[in-house]
């Protein structure tokens, strides 16, 4: 049976059930590159690319996107419902019918936005309709989903614009976005093409300078889009592309600036607005619209093949010749949806056996998520636009870009939520995707190289600054400790060097142009824990209305010194392998600084039932007071996306440190409980979902927690905790995400934890158990395949028995390292339902 996504028409029926291993990666007929072996309308989709639902996570805060991509493609086509506003950030939230267009490039699960370029909206009537004359995207024009034919699947979206009948269809290759129009007959074939179209705008950004050119041949338009942001997130970025169609463009109406244009090109500038002093305080949007009319021909279909570029027109249509093409014609839009399939189900190379049909939907739909980002950014010819330096003064561009060549053991990649993707993300694609985990490191320095610092939060070749830290030393370490013998000594220098220039940055190193951005990534809070007479990141100190009275001081004090610290420590084992042991001596004694916010009193916390909290600390060495450790403030408290509750437990590279100034096994225990059933307050950020008593479980600082149990003498607990994650907070409805998606983050943790195993500490290649979900699933590692089994499995029986590893006890009976992730090798569980079964801690008792 067709396997359709669409959740107001949900009759799904699933015919998986008998599927080998065999069919699950060889589902196409041998002549599957002809039209002859793909027809309409498209055959059924069989194996794990049938239980893909990209509609997961487009409600509620999830941020994902429901359009056509491929794995780690360039091409994002999905529709756009919202422009501005939280929601926008992906593009597409669920609850909406509106449709503005759809645009080339997105980001999956963010919380913020940007992108949505090359916004394409098929249309019939007259061109008044689709003109906005306003410079302000609330009054764009749209038109409205039909949102019972809609339809996501593997590499395809369809839907019918309820407004004129279209049927609108699409699909996509790494840089090549492929249309699918069908008009109503007797009706005008027409098509707007937006240069000016930008999600979540009312962050700042605008279009800076649109082009846009009509061929004389009459089926071509290409052209460049360069956007910024005015206010601070990504600042700077280009987008060309080369667009073909199958009908000759019959009539053409050029707008730029919101004037007509003769002839058959347009461009237009943005503009500052100044304030009386003279400074620039915002810019206008740069301005280019088409709207274009096909001859009909022989039927009421229009195909169009759009390849995009981050270089130049000319790798535009490189990347178009490359990838839009088969023998010399220009490639079908079924045959370019069957290799989407093809590449998905290549990439979905995960067999399960058991779980429910639902389970299954969720975990790979979760592992498509995880496969997403980081995009590869480079044209077929391998030239990229690398990190750039600069910042805007007073308004005005100054920017100095890096071009360069990858080659095949290092390409370049892009939007890099390192935050985020540290904890599971990229743990996870270093067991099933190694190459990939050695590439991404090499490819982060490279970007040091090019820019000054290590990435925080990459967009496009651009640092947005956002979030905390460094966390590429994480990425990096954690690639290093798995595969060393894959990094050359220079390559481990070049690594180590890159991580003390991001975590020693001082301002006056750089150029007064450079520092400008580079002030973006890394903040004071460096300067404070590397002075001797600090050792700590002091908290803001404020008066009575709430105002800084010293603006050098930090926000967010205590996240960045927790987790700068576990970056340092991230840092020591970088160093430790490219052989500098005085590095690593100095860097494991930062990794330690994170016990300075812990204030052990249990007296004064008698009534939250804990020993104490990582607080914030102010200049004079004192703990702020008063303390609330539900108190949060979204990007100006002392705690990022989060409170007290949540960030006492973060030092995953140190728990028994932990557990020493909590004061012992016991108490770690105490506040381990206490945590999970604390009261819920109304303070809680937008961040703060999936509340678990104060585990905030739908953000990523939380991730980790439920796992804690596993260092006490209950682990039992873990898997009571992780069991109702698995069941309660991941759902195959849009809401199905409790969470920001985050490029991925949130499905690695439902991916790795459905497993059986999680890894804790994002650098440490180190595992430890959970609660599998599945009887049986067999994953890729490096040279082959994986097992997990869980024997006596179900519902009930959540609890572990006994676990071995490769025929071995697990080491005190929870953990395992990487290097046992051997192809042919196993993970094999046997579950019960009775906890007093459940396997005890080789570990003293408390």
């Amino acid at each position: 049976m067709k396997f359709k996504r669409s959740f107001l028409a949900f009759a799904v029926a699933f015919g998986l059930i008998g599927c080998t291993e065999e069919t699950v990666n060889n589902i196409y007929t041998e002549n599957n590159d002809s039209d002859s072996s793909v027809t309409t309308p498209f055959p059924e989709l069989e194996g794990n690319v049938a239980y893909i639902n990209p509609f997961i996570g487009t409600g509620f805060n999830g941020h994902t996107f429901p359009g056509a991509v491929v794995p780690e493609g360039m091409v994002q086509l999905s529709p756009d419902t919202e422009l501005i506003g939280w929601h926008s950030a992906s593009g597409y939230h669920y609850d909406k019918d509106t449709l503005f267009g759809f645009s080339h490039t997105h980001i999956s699960g963010a919380g913020m936005g940007g992108l949505g370029d090359i916004q394409f909206l098929p249309f019939t009537e007259d061109n008044e309709k689709y003109i906005d004359q306003s410079d302000d995207y609330r009054k764009a024009k749209f038109v409205k989903l039909d949102k019972t034919t809609e339809i996501a699947e593997a590499g395809y979206y369809s839907v019918e614009i309820a407004d004129n009948g279209i049927k609108a269809e699409l699909t996509a290759s790494e840089r090549v976005g492929f249309h699918r129009y069908t008009y109503p007959k007797g009706k005008p074939m027409k098509l707007k093409i937006d240069l000016n179209s930008i999600l979540n705008s009312d962050w700042g950004s605008t279009s800076l300078r649109n082009q846009l050119q009509v061929s004389d041949d009459g089926y071509t338009i290409t052209g460049e889009k360069d956007s910024a942001n005015f206010s601070g997130w990504a600042k700077n970025q280009k987008v060309f592309f080369h667009a073909t169609f199958d009908k000759k463009i019959k009539a053409v109406y050029l707008l730029s600036g919101g004037v007509k244009v003769n002839g058959l090109i347009a461009e237009h500038r943005s503009e500052l607005i100044y304030n009386d002093e003279g400074v620039a305080i915002k810019r206008t949007k740069a301005d280019v619209t088409a709207y274009i009319e096909f001859e009909s021909g022989d039927s009421q279909e229009l195909n169009a093949q759009v390849a995009i570029s981050g270089v130049s027109a000319d790798g535009a249509k490189g990347n178009h010749d490359a990838e839009a093409y088969t023998d010399g014609k220009l490639t079908s839009f079924n045959i370019a949806r069957g290799n989407a399939v093809k590449k998905w189900s290549k990439a979905l190379n995960f067999f399960i056996k058991g779980g429910t049909e639902e389970e299954k939907e969720i975990f790979y739909t979760a592992l498509y998520h995880t496969k997403i980002a980081p995009i590869v950014h480079q044209d077929v010819g391998n030239s990229f636009r690398g990190m750039g330096v600069g910042s805007m003064r007073n308004g005005e561009d100054e920017y100095r870009i890096a071009y360069g060549t990858a080659t095949d053991d290092k390409p370049n990649f892009t939007v890099y939520s390192l935050w985020d993707t540290f904890r599971a993300l990229h743990p996870l694609k270093t067991i099933t995707e190694p190459t990939r985990a050695v590439q991404y490191a090499k490819n982060l320095v490279q970007k040091q190289m090019e820019s000054g610092l290590l990435p925080k939060w990459e967009h496009m070749g651009d640092e947005t600054g956002t979030m905390v830290g460094y966390p590429a030393v994480a990425v990096i370490a954690d690639a290093m400790t798995k595969y060393p013998d894959e990094f050359s000594q220079e390559e481990k220098v070049q690594a180590l060097n890159a991580a003390i220039a991001s975590s020693t940055y001082k301002p006056e190193d750089f150029s007064e142009w450079d520092k400008q951005v580079l002030d973006k990534t890394l903040t004071t809070h460096v300067k404070y824990i590397e002075d001797p007479a600090f050792g700590f990141a002091p908290a803001i100190q404020r008066d009575a209305e709430g105002n800084a009275v010293n603006p050098d001081y930090t926000i967010e004090s205590v996240s960045y010194g927790l987790e700068n610290a576990y970056y340092d420590w991230c840092i020591s084992q970088i160093a430790t392998l490219a052989g500098d042991d005085k590095n690593a001596e100095i860097y494991l004694a930062r990794a330690d600084l994170f016990k300075k916010y812990f204030d052990n009193n249990p007296e004064q916390y008698a009534e939250e039932g804990v020993t104490g909290f990582m607080r914030p600390i102010m200049a004079t060495g004192e703990f702020m007071t008063p303390f609330d450790p539900f108190g949060t403030a979204h990007e100006t408290g002392n705690y990022t996306e989060g409170n007290a509750w949540q960030w006492t437990w973060f030092a995953p590279h140190d728990i028994n440190g932990l557990k020493d100034i909590m004061g012992g096994e016991r108490a770690f225990l105490t506040n381990l409980e206490a945590t999970f059933n604390a009261k819920l307050s109304g303070d809680e950020t937008a961040d703060m979902s999936g509340l678990i008593g104060q585990v905030a479980f739908g953000n990523e600082p939380s991730h980790h927690i439920p796992y804690l149990y596993n260092w006490t003498a209950e682990p039992w607990k873990t898997q009571e905790v992780v069991d109702h994650i698995l069941d309660e907070m991941y759902h195959a409805t849009p809401e199905g995400i409790v969470g920001n998606e985050d490029v991925g983050s949130m499905s690695a943790w439902y991916v790795m934890s459905a497993m059986g195993f999680y890894q804790v500490n994002g650098a440490d290649p180190t595992y430890t158990v959970g609660r599998p979900l599945f009887d049986e699933i067999r994953l890729p590692v490096k040279d082959g395949f994986f097992t997990v089994r869980a024997a006596n499995n179900s519902d009930d029986n959540m609890y572990i028995k006994s676990v071995t590893i490769n025929g071995k006890q697990l080491e005190s009976g929870l953990f395992f390292e990487h290097k046992e992730f051997k192809a042919g090798g196993d993970l094999s569980f046997v579950m019960t339902g009775n906890k007093e079964e459940a396997m005890k801690p080789q570990v003293k008792s408390i």
